[in-house]
């Protein structure tokens, strides 16, 4: 693919044991320390490389860079995979999987129900859509409200489809204080978050949350457990616990994140001082600390913690 939204070079990666991957942090991103927590041990596979069924039995990441849940979302930096297309891609690698299941589709849905997956959408959509008005007309044909409707809708029909193909353990994120993040406090000239876009995001995160309760409570969806993890409160509860949470450890330019971190940039050198590791993501020890709290205690999940939905 022809992207700008990428990390498979240093210094992405200079604290992750495989180094450079992909992953827009300096180490572990927080899907990985919930799948630690729950006892995986290597590495989920990216799905461009995972094609055995062997190996798929073990998990695959279908995340996309810049992907959003609308279809146009992310195309200012060039080619990536929108959700549509990884719910696509997630119904090819069932195929691949009922071989090796022999056909038994029931036995291959008994094995699905027990696996748990992963949906941390819609921040693009605010990022790289609404609020880019020189590239997107959304902000001008939605209002906010109708935007986040419009969002959930098209989130709920794809969650939806993963039901079909035998999803039923699932945990979506919230988008967290985006108006906060270095790149807006860098847009903006200021110290002070953009209350507009946070005002924006919390419209969809309290749908979303609202969509879980639906999705938990009818017969819609019978037998699914959804998680609502609240990135956008832990924002908030973590910022107490860093020295410094308005610039990114590696980047360019007013607040470290006019342009993000670039090929073989010096990024800080005490990487657990900060937040936000570059204009957009945040720091490995961010990701770990939300992990180990969504993970047995219940300050950012709901209804149910990690743990309890692993051993449901």
């Amino acid at each position: 693919m022809l992207t700008l939204a990428r990390a498979n070079y240093g210094p992405y990666g200079i604290d992750f044991p495989l180094g450079a991957t992909g992953r827009f942090t300096n180490g572990v991103e927080n899907l990985r320390n919930a799948q630690r927590l729950i006892g995986f041990q290597n590495f989920i596979p990216p799905f461009a490389r995972a094609r055995a069924p062997r190996e798929v039995l073990r998990g695959v990441n279908f995340a996309s860079g810049a992907a959003g849940i609308r279809e146009e979302t992310g195309n200012n930096l060039g080619d990536h995979a929108s959700l549509s297309q990884q719910v696509t891609n997630f119904g090819n690698v069932v195929q691949v999987m009922l071989r090796y299941f022999r056909g038994d589709a029931s036995l291959l849905n008994s094995y699905l129900g027990r696996c748990i997956f992963f949906s941390g959408m819609g921040s693009n959509d605010y990022l790289n859509n609404y609020f880019m008005s020189n590239f997107y007309t959304t902000s001008s044909d939605y209002t906010p409200k109708a935007f986040a409707s419009v969002l959930l809708q098209d989130y709920a029909n794809q969650l939806a489809k993963m039901y079909t193909m035998g999803a039923r353990k699932v945990i979506v994120t919230s988008v967290g204080q985006i108006g906060c993040i270095p790149y807006q406090l860098a847009s903006n000239n200021s110290s002070r978050c953009n209350e507009k876009i946070n005002d924006a995001v919390s419209m969809f995160n309290s749908g979303l949350k609202r969509l879980v309760q639906r999705f938990n409570g009818g017969t819609e969806l019978p037998g699914a457990k959804f998680v609502y993890l609240d990135f956008y409160k832990s924002t908030s509860d973590f910022v107490l616990g860093f020295e410094v949470i308005d610039k990114g450890c590696c980047g360019v330019g007013r607040n470290n994140g006019q342009i993000t971190c670039l090929p073989l940039q010096q990024p800080c050198p005490d990487r657990r001082k900060y937040l936000f590791w570059d204009a957009f993501h945040p720091t490995e020890l961010a990701n770990v600390l939300l992990a180990q709290s969504s993970f047995s205690t219940q300050s950012f999940t709901y209804p149910i913690n990690i743990q309890q939905l692993a051993m449901s």
